[in-house]
């Protein structure tokens, strides 16, 4: 790199994030990369540059998300978006004004509502029947793992009270065995299969939203957790081809190919296919999306004890495995022997044993293959499972936002949770102290993607919008401001197999930078939410600004 070619970009008058401590210095960026940064670069400055002064504000790495459905919540933004409210008023109330605004689509889709807002977590037909009587209504919730429909839908589908619960999956019903209109899990494709799928303008339309508003959170960098035909969405991987090769792709995009849990080894050809055809459009589709469990709150994630029911007794239930603890073990084993990073869905604690049992199998068959696989959202560990992380070398991929006493949390899953699991539920202090990895990510659209929210979560275990004194989820838990910001840094560039490049700022590296209008390390932690993004910085391009 020769240092004495002007800069393309000068970032000067702000607070560099340098390891743990701020700098008073300037970044100077060349070609995409950090040229140089020190107190005097004026020399740096060419007829070309571009000088930007910061007025005293701090510079961070840019943020990366290690779990996140971009395209998924592009269309969702592009349909009926109810992720913005909270109330079954305010639903039926977008609902209505979306099948107004467009009376030629024949379904009403989009999505974002949250269990929290109906009583026991689960929507009805019944006010969906009233707005739209003769348009069907597909409306997935938050977490995308229950679905709310119309009787109209239903009908479509073909779905009454003779139908049967798919294995993987239940059919809300009354006492008389009738569809009530809300589907969990598997019983999603029913009607879902049902739904016209989107185009590839609409697609392509759905990545540029959902990229435009990452970038707006400081985000450049994520792994998108289901690319292939999988729980409703249609197969996006030409479209992240498309947008790569025609340069509006500005991000760092690593692509988790979704397994199929319904066929088993006779697909790793084809997802090998993929990878080659994705490595040839500079597109990295290395990792692998396995779905081993459900949810908590719809009492499908699996767990080792039993759910309770709605006064405390123990039920024969302990949510769902929709693979096989055997034939996870053969799968990962498979994928680790050709080179695919695993990258599973594993929530309740039962689900969490099971990965890790089959990612130990994997090493033990194949050697250390040093693959980065990882278990994403990791809600409930039992204790003895903790330090396998760190024994395994698995990163613990986790969404800090949900790691709160929030009404979903106390309503809808504590009381349904025996007590050991209770007190292990999201246990990132636990996992760091025994020396494991994590990355940071947000499931978006299942929850929102902006990082410093995670990390306000991560830091004071209480949501952005609960009072300072509000009780914390397990405060032994929580995470230090520098170790939440490196999840969202070097430790997703780890992950994603980036770490040489991106995630600090260091001469050399990427030009993946955010710049903030708080002194995140030595301000209030509980102020971290109210912290804003007023630049985003990706390979030097200024891709959003306040």
């Amino acid at each position: 790199m020769d240092a004495t070619r002007p800069a393309d970009l000068l970032l000067r008058g702000g607070r560099v994030l340098r390891g743990d401590a701020w700098e008073d210095v300037t970044v100077a960026v060349r070609d995409g990369r950090v040229a140089a940064i020190g107190e005097d670069l004026g020399g740096l400055a060419g007829p070309g540059s571009t000088v930007e002064d910061l007025d005293g504000r701090w510079v961070l790495p840019a943020f990366h998300d290690s779990h996140v459905h971009p395209i998924q919540a592009g269309l969702e933004m592009n349909q009926c978006d109810l992720t913005g409210l909270s109330t079954l008023e305010g639903y039926l109330d977008a609902i209505g004004s979306y099948a107004a605004a467009h009376p030629d689509r024949a379904w009403v889709t989009g999505g974002g509502w949250s269990m929290d807002s109906f009583p026991g977590g689960v929507p009805s037909a019944a006010p969906l029947d009233r707005l739209c009587p003769d348009r069907p209504v597909f409306l997935p919730n938050r977490d995308h793992h229950s679905a709310w429909v119309n009787s109209r839908a239903l009908e479509i589908a073909g779905i009454s009270a003779s139908t049967p619960d798919p294995a993987d999956g239940r059919i809300e019903r009354d006492a008389a065995g009738r569809p009530t209109g809300a589907l969990h899990e598997g019983a999603m494709a029913l009607v879902g299969s049902m739904v016209p799928a989107p185009s590839s303008s609409d697609l392509t339309e759905a990545l540029l939203a959902a990229q435009r508003h990452l970038h707006s959170v400081g985000i450049v960098g994520w792994q998108d957790a289901l690319v292939g035909v999988g729980l409703g969405m249609p197969d996006t991987l030409e479209t992240y081809i498309a947008a790569r090769e025609s340069g509006v792709l500005t991000a760092k995009v690593v692509l988790a190919q979704w397994w199929d849990r319904d066929r088993g080894l006779e697909q790793l050809p084809e997802l090998i296919e993929r990878r080659a055809l994705a490595a040839r459009a500079g597109l990295d589709a290395a990792s692998v999306k396995l779905m081993q469990d459900g949810v908590c709150e719809t009492h499908t994630a699996a767990m080792l004890t039993p759910y309770l029911d709605s006064r405390g007794r123990s039920t024969d239930n302990r949510g769902l495995s929709f693979i096989p603890a055997e034939a996870l073990a053969t799968y990962v084993t498979g994928l680790d022997a050709n080179g695919f990073q695993a990258h599973i869905h594993a929530l309740g604690d039962r689900a969490v044993r099971d990965s890790l049992d089959a990612i130990e199998r994997a090493r033990a068959v194949n050697g250390d293959s040093g693959l980065r696989h990882h278990l994403a959202h990791v809600q409930v560990v039992d204790r003895s499972d903790v330090s396998r992380f760190v024994a395994l070398d698995v990163i613990a991929n986790i969404q800090p936002l949900w790691a709160c006493l929030d009404e979903t949390m106390d309503v809808l899953t504590l009381p349904f949770l025996a007590p050991a699991a209770r007190s292990q539920q999201y246990v990132f202090g636990s996992l760091l102290r025994t020396g494991a990895r994590i990355a940071c990510g947000s499931d978006w659209p299942v929850s929102d993607p902006a990082p410093l929210l995670g990390m306000h979560v991560a830091v004071n275990r209480r949501s952005p919008d609960q009072p300072a004194d509000a009780a914390p989820l397990l405060p032994q838990e929580a995470l230090s401001i520098t170790e939440a910001l490196t999840g969202y840094t070097t430790g997703t560039a780890y992950l994603n197999r980036l770490d040489t490049s991106t995630g600090r700022i260091e001469a050399g590296y990427a030009a993946d930078l955010v710049v903030v209008d708080n002194d995140i390390l030595s301000g209030d932690p509980s102020s971290l939410a109210q912290t804003r993004v007023t630049h985003t910085y990706a390979d030097g391009r200024e891709v959003y600004r306040h």
